[in-house]
């Protein structure tokens, strides 16, 4: 199996590809455990992510970052989920830097320009989550609003729970942070996912997450991403090792209530409701197949009751692709709402 890799990297969903037969008797000149990068990217894809790369080190490796706008600004925090990084967000950064915020966008590591260890044991939640505590927390921050959508809720919503004296508000899309009180049917495509080699195959090979589910059954609006995004999406993975990441958040996916995951998501929860009286805003795709809008009335509508609610209509998971120009108007009018404002019905 240990060219399979090769023959794989040499598959791209939706183009026309010819295999070279020579790729199932040739070894793969990389060493285990070793990732690269594209030397020649130009991460500002065509000027569409235009920002200073910054960096952070951890134990487990180095985190890309960007940190936008004033510094005396009040600190808007984004976290992205998988497959994405912080480009995801580049059409928020322009309007929440105009209105005075100051913006942080961290990579999680294997995402982005973040490093990527070919090691599955780096990407358990729980340590996404303590590495973004470890760089906030660097940062010394105070006021701010998380903005996290996918897996950014859970590791995103993690900090702001152990650190309710440093957070103003929350902004939720499409997301949860609540241990599951019973079993969990699990769709066939994700349970192929969690089999040992099918999903290598799928995630590691085909990279399916990126190509099929952020370009095709993620999106509302496909067409939006154009070639430049889709570059953008493509390159912080080019190849099997790098994309370890990407197939243990599937793998995280609590099927119940037992685990170490559902126990860490449970102590997000419970952490939260000692937030319940903060400005809350949230934003929800509306045919998004993962997260549904039972998600948002059933779960968060009972944590938060009083959140400013946008229900997107025609958007998918990818909430930011699909309809930030609806979103960003309406989260810079809840960041500029008065201390005193009375809450969201």
């Amino acid at each position: 199996m240990k060219n399979l890799p090769v023959l794989i990297e040499t598959y791209r969903y939706g183009y026309n590809t010819n295999l070279n037969p020579e790729l199932f008797f040739r070894g793969s000149a990389r060493k285990s455990g070793e990732t690269t990068m594209p030397s020649q990217t130009d991460w500002t894809f065509a000027g569409t992510w235009p920002y200073t790369p910054r960096w952070f080190q951890t134990p487990d490796g180095q985190l890309h970052y960007i940190d936008e706008g004033p510094r005396d600004g009040r600190p808007i925090i984004l976290v992205h989920g998988n497959p994405t990084w912080g480009y995801i967000w580049r059409n928020f950064i322009p309007p929440l830097v105009s209105a005075g915020y100051r913006v942080i966008i961290p990579d999680h590591l294997g995402f982005g320009r973040s490093d990527k260890p070919d090691d599955p044991s780096l990407y358990h939640i729980p340590r996404h989550a303590a590495r973004l505590e470890q760089f906030l927390e660097s940062l010394d921050l105070a006021n701010a609003t998380v903005v996290c959508q996918d897996w950014g809720g859970p590791i995103g919503l993690a900090w702001a729970a152990r650190h309710p004296d440093r957070v103003h508000s929350l902004a939720i899309m499409n997301t949860l942070a609540h241990r599951p009180s019973k079993q969990v049917p699990m769709p066939l495509s994700l349970r192929l996912i969690r089999y040992p080699i099918l999903g290598e195959i799928f995630i590691k090979g085909l990279h399916a997450f990126v190509r099929l589910f952020l370009f095709r059954g993620g999106t509302m609006h496909p067409d939006r991403l154009g070639p430049n995004e889709r570059n953008a999406y493509l390159a912080p993975h080019p190849d099997w090792a790098s994309r370890t990441g990407v197939l243990v958040f599937p793998r995280e996916i609590p099927a119940g209530p037992d685990g170490a995951v559902s126990a860490f998501i449970g102590s997000v929860h419970d952490g939260l409701m000692a937030m319940d009286q903060k400005p809350v805003f949230i934003a929800w795709g509306m045919k998004d197949f993962a997260f549904l809008p039972a998600h948002l009335d059933e779960l968060w509508l009972v944590d938060f009751p009083h959140a400013k609610v946008l229900r997107l209509a025609d958007a998918g998971h990818f909430v930011q692709e699909d309809a930030h120009e609806v979103i960003v108007p309406a989260l810079v009018e809840f960041l500029n709402q008065p201390e005193d404002a009375p809450p969201h019905c």
